[in-house]
Parts: C-alpha cells; sequence; structure tokens
C-alpha cells in the first residue's frame, strides 16, 4: 500500500454541464467524493493524502467560480474540523495563501493548530498552488541563506532544497501514487519536484464520480508495479 497518495481532482466542470448545471454543482459534488476519498485513506492505512484543489493559474477562472470556491473550502473546513479531531486527520494547506480571503487564512492556521497533534492521515490540500512556485521559493529562500552566511554554496544539495519545499510538512514529502482524473494525462504545474519516481494512474472518471471501486482500481494497479528508482532491475 502506498505511504503518500496524490491526487489532481479534475473533471468538476465537466461533469456539471454534461448535466446542465453549474460549475459550483460539479464543484459541491467533488467536495462529497474528497470526503469519500479521505475516509478510504484512514481505512486502509495510507499516510499522507495530498489533493490539488486550486492551483494558482486558476485564479484568471470567472469570478463567480473563484469566489464560490474560497467559500466552499472554508464551509468544508468547518463541517469537517470535529471529524478530523475524532478520526486522527491532521490537515496542511500548501500554495501561496496571502491571495486568500483573510477569514479563510485564519481559518486554515486554526484548523492546522488544532490537528498538527494527529497522525493517522495526514491531509496536505494544495490551495493556490503552483510547483513551479514552490521550486523558486526553496531556491530564494536558499540563496538568503547563502548571502547571510548561514549555508555555503557546497551545501547546496537536493537534500537542502528539499528541506525548503513546500511538502516539508510531512514524513513522507515524495508521492507513491499520483492519480489524476477525467482522462487527462498531465501533471498541471503540480508537485514538479516530488514526483521525481511517482507511479502515474490515469483515471477515466471524472472526479465527482471517481469512488471506491476507482479508488481500488488504483491501488491495485500500483501493487502491480515494480519501482525501479532508476536502477536496472534483471
Amino acid at each position: 500500500m502506498p505511504k503518500h497518495v496524490a491526487v489532481i481532482m479534475d473533471g468538476n466542470g465537466r461533469w456539471a454541464r454534461q448535466r446542465g448545471r453549474p460549475p459550483s454543482a460539479g464543484h459541491e459534488a467533488g467536495a462529497r467524493s474528497l470526503r469519500e476519498l479521505v475516509e478510504l485513506c484512514c481505512k486502509w492505512g495510507i499516510r499522507v493524502l495530498t489533493v490539488f484543489a486550486f492551483s494558482y493559474d486558476n485564479w484568471i477562472r470567472p469570478k463567480v467560480e473563484v469566489d464560490f470556491l474560497m467559500t466552499l473550502f472554508e464551509r468544508e473546513i468547518q463541517s469537517q474540523l470535529q471529524n478530523f479531531l475524532r478520526e486522527g486527520i491532521q490537515i496542511s494547506v500548501i500554495g501561496d495563501s496571502s491571495k486568500l480571503p483573510k477569514n479563510l487564512q485564519k481559518l486554515i492556521r486554526d484548523a492546522e493548530e488544532a490537528t498538527k497533534g494527529n497522525s493517522r492521515l495526514q491531509l496536505i490540500v494544495a490551495v493556490s498552488y503552483s510547483g513551479k512556485y514552490d521550486i523558486v521559493q526553496a531556491c530564494r529562500s536558499i540563496a538568503y541563506k547563502v548571502k547571510d552566511g548561514h549555508v555555503q554554496l557546497e551545501d547546496i544539495s537536493e537534500s537542502l532544497i528539499e528541506q525548503e519545499l513546500e511538502t516539508n510538512c510531512t514524513e513522507f514529502p515524495y508521492p507513491d501514487l499520483m492519480i489524476r482524473t477525467s482522462g487527462e494525462q498531465r501533471v498541471s504545474n503540480f508537485l514538479l519536484w516530488q514526483l521525481a519516481y511517482t507511479e502515474f494512474f490515469f483515471a477515466r472518471e471524472l472526479w465527482p464520480d471517481f469512488g471506491k471501486a476507482e479508488f481500488v482500481e488504483a491501488l491495485t494497479s500500483f501493487q502491480q508495479r515494480q519501482r525501479r528508482f532508476g536502477a536496472r532491475v534483471s
């Protein structure tokens, strides 16, 4: 079983359009799918679940849709917090939080603080996240440390960069399995450094239709693979 599963939750808008409904209906349905996936991860012993909830590039979407998503994030955190505490789930949010509404920023900080001692499952939610920017901010942080004399140039390594990435919030920063729904086959600026040796599974289903059977299919595919990490296997 993978320790860390990452998911690009794609297809909410198409799901809604196919039913003649507004994008908000797709996002509501997608939130239900995420709640089910969190429950399954807890039940099956997966330690970290990272979900791509809102890309930094998504800020260019229509304001009414973005505003709804911000409200949905707030509502989901509020409604699920007691469940997180009861089930031993730690929530962490990565991404450029400076663009989020102030009340949502505070809610995130409070939820992270309230659940920081939980260890059954860590739910990492990528909001206003960019994999490229994650690498840039890590390099910038190291550059400042070199400038201030805290780090020498010869000390810069992959390990040092990894310590500065936003996934430094977890014991298992590298996804074993990355799932993308809706049939699209690209990473869309998600965890670019961290996915170096990740196994990929592309599900045909739109995210609101992704449930237990589809998750079992992805996990079964993962368990049948031989991970090489660059080595030759005879």
